[in-house]
């Protein structure tokens, strides 16, 4: 991953920054190269390893100064797809995914009136013979301008019909080729950092009943799957920025290094039980937690030891910077991983 990585040196991620384009011919390298496939099993043709595999891939993309945000979710999406697609989902989109024909790389969860209560999300689903009609809207969706699938999450069953409020929900492969302008319309939001993301609405898509992944109405429960796999890689990115903001900033390396160290080792930790298939949920919350707070207080120390060079994008802190404070708010915010820990590791009464 190193030797890929040099071949994308700081002035290339800096043009990316600069154009607000996304780093295509990095991406390619990476696809070519298997990386994005290392999830994928030796039978569909990827490399058959695990999260803590992954995770180290995307760590050395961030530690050598480039985003794995142009390209991460198609580690974290796959988790569902490998265990919970059928067979014939399987061998229809692994193979095309590992080779580059395809790309999984939008995951469509978020609404702009639900935030990251997803159990509430209003986007539907209705099953009309053999498609599903899709109705609602999304929002802070990535990637779909350069994602050939989108791994969709909608309700199938009305909330005040289930006993449960993370039952009725189902997960759907969305082919966005067909979709976009027939049913699905993209409106791309300006944000902060050169992080291309999206509204999503959904104006009575039809989607392929054969694309409703595992059972309908347990889509929450694969969801959660792909969460946890998603808090792992998003740990390792931030373990990747904060030791590229400790190497750029020597002081800094010996009198604070042991945060990310800390970080780090809960990352391995939850990844750990993840590819065991064991619950990993408090884990994966915390690795992330800690890995974005280590990484944002290293960012601000780089910037103070560099001064008024800070600020200078020749140098790149300030890309990494704003980069790195993404992880404080996404892809789940720090408040809502402490919440998670106070009830669900700490016993305490639920806060909200």
């Amino acid at each position: 991953m190193r030797d890929l990585c040099r071949r994308f040196r700081d002035e290339y991620w800096r043009r990316i920054d600069r154009e607000r384009t996304y780093p295509e011919e990095f991406v390619r390298a990476l696809t070519g190269a298997g990386w994005l496939a290392a999830l994928i099993p030796e039978a569909y043709g990827g490399s058959g390893l695990g999260i803590t595999e992954a995770s180290i891939i995307l760590e050395e993309v961030n530690r050598s100064g480039g985003n794995s945000g142009a390209c991460h979710a198609q580690m974290y999406t796959m988790g569902t797809l490998l265990r919970h697609g059928s067979e014939a989902q399987k061998r229809l989109y692994l193979p095309k995914i590992a080779h580059g024909e395809l790309r999984l790389q939008a995951f469509g969860v978020t609404e702009p009136t639900t935030g990251s209560d997803t159990t509430k999300l209003k986007t539907t689903a209705v099953r009309q013979g053999d498609c599903y009609v899709v109705n609602g809207q999304k929002v802070f969706i990535s990637r779909v301008q350069h994602s050939d699938l989108l791994l969709l999450l909608a309700r199938t069953t009305s909330l005040n019909q289930v006993k449960k409020k993370g039952e009725g929900l189902s997960v759907f492969l969305v082919d966005l080729r067909d979709a976009i302008g027939h049913g699905l319309t993209v409106q791309p939001i300006d944000t902060m950092i050169n992080h291309e993301t999206n509204q999503l609405f959904f104006d009575n898509l039809e989607v392929p009943a054969e694309n409703l992944i595992g059972e309908e109405g347990k889509g929450f429960r694969y969801i959660l799957d792909g969460m946890n796999a998603e808090r792992i890689l998003i740990a390792a990115e931030c373990i990747g920025d904060g030791y590229w903001f400790i190497e750029r900033a020597a002081k800094y390396a010996k009198e604070r290094i042991v945060n990310v160290e800390a970080a780090n080792l809960m990352r391995f930790g939850a990844a750990s039980l993840f590819d065991a298939d064991r619950p990993c949920g408090a884990e994966a919350n915390m690795a992330k937690l800690l890995a974005a707070d280590a990484s944002w207080e290293a960012a601000n120390v780089a910037l103070q030891t560099h001064g008024g060079f800070g600020f200078a994008a020749e140098y790149d802190i300030e890309r990494k910077f704003r980069e790195t404070r993404l992880y404080q708010v996404a892809p789940i915010s720090t408040n809502l991983i402490l919440s998670y820990v106070a009830e669900h590791v700490l016993g305490l009464p639920r806060s909200f």
